[in-house]
């Protein structure tokens, strides 16, 4: 523990401090001072808090909550820890003096924290995604320790947290991860989660007690962790910068999950009500770059279905969609089935179609959980940006994949987002150039599904006029 006392730290949060920017947008006090402690790679920062060890810094509003101001384990001589908003020790003002505070990376073995501890002080770790912590307390004079606490989450109280009013393909993506991280460490788990998803997959995953915001404010958990998209290459709250590697294996970073493959959630699918033949289509998106911006596309590609014999349903969930001088409705000659409906109904309408053709939105996510063929009209996704489909379209020759583009911070905030041909010709050329054609070719792929009838075969033409009394005149 010979570090030096000088040596300050390169890259601190407090509690208070700017929080990162997140898809859902986050709220958060003014930062106050703060006091700088010697660490080995500046991960570390400190603030003042009362004789009963509780940080006075705090965050507040949503889309997440945030940790009680007083860790909830109680240590050596009065000090408390958790791991709620990274690694949290507390220590109260009668702490006795000359004493040095530890805190290393169990599994790699990097020394995050290596500082002379100040009475009335509260110490957090900046990396707020799952690390197996392990701190420590040793006594200055003589180098030993004399108490230590790891990580440890089994028969723990456990919370995780999405976005309360987070997106819908975002809450799905992460699902799966959430179970996993619970079976690997046999913990406690409480999940806070958009309200909407709680009815579709409480049913599914008895093991998960999902709560409320109001209820997650009541909890005193052992550890905490946000699930969320944070942008501008954040690598606080998630190790690897989302555009790296995809929404759901994110989310799996962020929970030190071992096992990172794509597993899309389980729902519960009711029973089928319309008897025809019949494909679902999603057309909007929650940016213009999203949508499919052929301007033939949508009423081309409904015509080829409606010729193949299917019914096409309209389940966006507004019938109008836009902003400023970019609007759409459903394309003509689909049926009507926009609306603000509960999920469930969408899942159960979605799990008997034949088929599911949308973009990279949260109704092609939802799709995805019902196990049907999903055809996605994409542009500014790569490769890796959404779950697997054998059946995406992209144009590789266009523009694309600005969203997995480390040079291009996503505005969520900026409908008509086109980070490299906004206000060009160019612009939306991502999905402009993506066919119908294109897009009937990857549906005849999936296997079973239906094709336009046949044209009637040409007669032979005759050899040459007919002459006589048979001859006709037309």
């Amino acid at each position: 523990m010979a570090a030096d006392e000088n040596q300050t730290i390169l890259e601190a949060t407090t509690i208070n401090s700017q929080e990162p920017s997140v898809a859902s947008g986050v709220s958060s006090a003014p930062s106050s001072g703060k006091t700088d402690t010697a660490t080995q790679t500046g991960v570390v920062s400190v603030t003042d808090a009362d004789s009963s060890g509780s940080a006075k810094a705090a965050i507040t509003g949503k889309p997440f909550v945030y940790p009680a101001y007083q860790p909830v384990v109680e240590g050596l001589d009065g000090l408390r820890l958790d791991f709620s908003h990274g690694a949290r020790v507390a220590f109260p003002d009668s702490f006795p003096e000359g004493r040095r505070l530890v805190i290393l990376d169990e599994d790699s073995g990097t020394c995050l924290c290596d500082a002379p501890i100040k009475p009335g002080s509260c110490l957090e770790t900046t990396k707020k995604y799952y690390l197996r912590y392990r701190v420590m307390i040793g006594d200055a004079a003589s180098s030993t320790i004399i108490w230590s606490h790891t990580l440890d989450l089994k028969d723990r109280d456990v919370l995780v947290q999405m976005p309360y009013e987070g997106a819908i393909g975002d809450s799905i993506a992460w699902f799966s991860v959430v179970e996993r991280f619970q079976k690997q460490h046999s913990c406690r788990l409480h999940l806070l989660l958009p309200p909407k998803f709680r009815e579709l997959f409480e049913p599914c995953y008895p093991d998960i007690h999902f709560v409320t915001y109001d209820e997650a404010k009541e909890l005193r958990p052992y550890a905490s962790y946000y699930l969320a998209v944070f942008f501008k290459g954040d690598e606080d709250w998630q190790p690897l910068d989302f555009r790296f590697c995809g929404l759901a294996e994110t989310a799996g970073r962020i929970l030190g999950l071992r096992d990172l493959s794509n597993i899309h959630p389980r729902v519960r699918i009711g029973p089928r009500t319309i008897h025809e033949p019949y494909v679902c289509i999603g057309t909007v998106g929650s940016a213009n770059a999203k949508c499919w911006n052929n301007p033939h596309g949508w009423i081309g590609l409904v015509e080829y279905l409606k010729s193949c014999g299917y019914r096409v349903l309209c389940i966006d969930k507004e019938r109008v969609n836009g902003c400023g001088d970019v609007w759409r409705t459903i394309p003509y000659g689909a049926e009507d089935f926009t609306g603000d409906r509960p999920l469930q109904e969408r899942v159960d309408l979605i799990g008997h179609a034949d088929f599911f053709v949308g973009l990279t939105s949260g109704l092609s996510w939802l799709a995805w959980c019902t196990g049907v063929p999903v055809v996605m009209i994409v542009g500014i996704t790569s490769h890796i940006g959404d779950f697997g489909t054998p059946y995406l379209v992209q144009s590789r020759i266009a523009c694309h994949g600005c969203w997995n583009d480390p040079r291009c911070d996503f505005d969520h905030h900026d409908f008509l987002w086109c980070p490299r041909h906004k206000g060009t010709p160019r612009a939306y050329e991502c999905t402009r150039s993506i066919s119908v054609r294109m897009v009937a070719d990857v549906i005849s792929r999936i296997p079973g599904a239906r094709r336009p009838p046949e044209p009637p075969a040409k007669s032979e033409a005759p050899a040459g006029p007919k002459t006589g009394p048979d001859r006709q005149l037309t």
